[in-house]
Parts: C-alpha cells; sequence; structure tokens
C-alpha cells in the first residue's frame, strides 16, 4: 500500500477503530443487567439472535467490536476489508435504529432524543464506504500523474499563443491601410507632376 493512502486513510481508520475497541472493551465484563439490555434490544430487530443468552451475545458482540476496531488500527489490514467490516457493522447498528420504535421521529428519518444515540453511527457508515470506494479506485501512475500535470500549462501556452496570433494578424490588417493609402497618394503625385513636366 503506497504511502499517500495509508496517510490518507488514517484519521478516519484511527477514529473509528479506537472508538470501536473502546466499546468491545466495556461490554466484555458486562453485567446480567446490561447484557439483558443490549440482548433485548438487538432481538426486537434480529429476532434470530433470541436463541442465544443475553451473556454470551454480550461476549460476542465485545469480540466482534475489539476484532473490528483491531483490524482498523492496523495498517497492515487492507483498508478495503477493514471498510467492508466497518459498513457491514454501522449498517446493522443503523438497522436497529430504522426498526426499533421510539428512534425515529413520525414520518421522519430525523431521530428522537432518545435515538441520537444509535444515529450518531451513522459517522461509521460514511468512513467504511470511503475505505472501500478509497481501495476500490485505482490510484494513478507517476506517468498518468505528470502527463496530467503538463494538460494546464499546454492550455495556457496554446491560449496565450491563439491570442497572440490574433492581435499580430489584426495589427498587420490595421498597419497596412495607411501604407496602401501612402502608395495611392504617392502614385499619384508622380502622375501630376510628369503630366505637368509633358504639358509644359
Amino acid at each position: 500500500m503506497q504511502l499517500r493512502a495509508i496517510a490518507r486513510q488514517a484519521p478516519g481508520r484511527l477514529v473509528a477503530g479506537g472508538f470501536i475497541v473502546n466499546a468491545g472493551l466495556g461490554k466484555w465484563d458486562a453485567d446480567e443487567e446490561r447484557a439483558a439490555r443490549l440482548h433485548g434490544m438487538a432481538v426486537g430487530t434480529y429476532p434470530f439472535l433470541a436463541r442465544m443468552s443475553p451473556k454470551d451475545f454480550s461476549r460476542l458482540l465485545a469480540i466482534s467490536e475489539i476484532a473490528l476496531g483491531s483490524a482498523l488500527l492496523l495498517p497492515v489490514i487492507p483498508a478495503g476489508l477493514a471498510g467492508a467490516g466497518l459498513t457491514a457493522f454501522s449498517a446493522g447498528l443503523l438497522g436497529l435504529y430504522a426498526r426499533t420504535p421510539g428512534m425515529r421521529k413520525e414520518r421522519s428519518p430525523f431521530p428522537t432524543e432518545r435515538g441520537i444515540t444509535l444515529a450518531k453511527d451513522v459517522w461509521m457508515l460514511g468512513i467504511g464506504l470511503g475505505l472501500v470506494i478509497d481501495a476500490a479506485t485505482p490510484a494513478a501512475t507517476p506517468r498518468a500523474r505528470s502527463r496530467n500535470s503538463h494538460i494546464f500549462p499546454v492550455l495556457i501556452a496554446s491560449a496565450i499563443q491563439g491570442m497572440t496570433s490574433s492581435s499580430v494578424s489584426s495589427s498587420e490588417v490595421v498597419a497596412s491601410k495607411p501604407r496602401i493609402r501612402f502608395a495611392f497618394s504617392v502614385a499619384g503625385t508622380r502622375r501630376c507632376t510628369s503630366y505637368s513636366n509633358g504639358s509644359s
């Protein structure tokens, strides 16, 4: 991976990774009450999770968050892979926000005061999609960057040359008119002088 790409992706990966690892560590030793609350909210949106006990669910969630956060923090993990994991994880959290009653205002995608906690997870979705898109976009080769860097100066030079040529052409046309008039005037004077000399 190029150093420029690592530097470009580092802020989002560090922020999201640190946040998710901290959340996972906080759930690792969750008590029964907190585990039951987390499990109940998840089961309301994803019923298949009812087969797990609250304690097992909270432990699995903690492991998933720690693993995902670590993948984001380690630059050796490809950005596309880390971004795909973050996108899937944040999409699951936003599914809780979209399908849990009382999280959104009536007929509106915007959150209520109760739903702000889950709605804020949209920033992780943005970071995840950004990493995936960045990884899928091919980086420009040095030759392509060099070629593109010359396009703008060439356009400027062409425009200046066109303006200069136009100015020169117009100046020649304007300047040629007095010369023609002067030539006609001299020729006429010579003819008049010759005629006068001949008649005398």
